[in-house]
């Protein structure tokens, strides 16, 4: 659960960051590379891919199947 700001936390915040300006210096990736860098953060593992998501079913099925089969 987040935090709870009441109205008067969240208007001091708020002339806070407007004095502070952050998105003056929040620039992003500025070279080929860094874009490139920055064009895979989210897939770096890739355990949520599609194709990584249809396998994990396919071997789900897989095993699903077997239980089926096995005597105990």
């Amino acid at each position: 659960m987040g935090r709870r700001w009441t109205p008067e936390q969240r208007a001091r915040q708020a002339k806070a960051i407007r004095r502070w300006r952050p998105w003056e210096n929040s620039t992003g990736p500025r070279t080929t590379a860094g874009k490139a860098v920055s064009a895979s953060n989210a897939s770096i593992h890739g355990l949520r891919s599609a194709r990584s998501r249809f396998e994990r079913r396919e071997l789900n099925a897989l095993f699903r199947e077997c239980k089926k089969r096995l005597v105990f």
